[in-house]
């Protein structure tokens, strides 16, 4: 039975495998036209609206590459992106948000506010897990952190 889970679970991580690459060159190709609208608006005579207009175009690509480095990351670490990574994508997203929008002072600092709570938790996940946990792991939690990393 086991190795039937083992076989199925291949072939689901090979059909996600599949379809994540065929995200990524449909991102791939949205990457591509936000370029070319971005360089077409560069060599237009620049006003205001079409500054607004740029600096969507440019957020929006960015956004696009960060879900191309995440799938790519997803598939790195064999199905599984790490909290700290998502973590920084958050961080990332609120910061475009604060160069896009900062005439409202209130949310300003909300944002604000938010990016050093997420640092704050980027700390807190630095330090080594065995300080927090040593007292709450049992025997079976350590066999499968053993078994995971390959030393049964």
């Amino acid at each position: 039975m086991e190795h039937k889970n083992k076989i199925l679970k291949r072939y689901m991580n090979l059909i996600l495998d599949i379809g994540l690459v065929v995200l990524a060159i449909l991102i791939l190709i949205f990457m591509g036209k936000h370029l070319i609208d971005i360089a077409s608006y560069i060599m237009s005579p620049l006003t205001d609206k079409l500054f607004s207009k740029v600096m969507q175009e440019i957020i929006s690509f960015f956004m696009l590459f960060e879900f191309i480095m995440m799938v790519i990351r997803y598939i790195q670490e064999n199905h599984h992106i790490p909290i700290r990574y998502l973590i920084l994508i958050c961080i990332t997203a609120i910061l475009r948000q604060l160069m896009v929008l900062h005439g409202d002072g209130l949310q300003t600092l909300l944002l604000s506010v938010s990016i050093l709570l997420l640092v704050i938790v980027l700390f807190v996940l630095s330090f080594p897990s065995d300080k927090f946990s040593s007292g709450f792991k049992s025997k079976v939690d350590q066999e499968d952190i053993d078994q995971r990393n390959g030393k049964i």
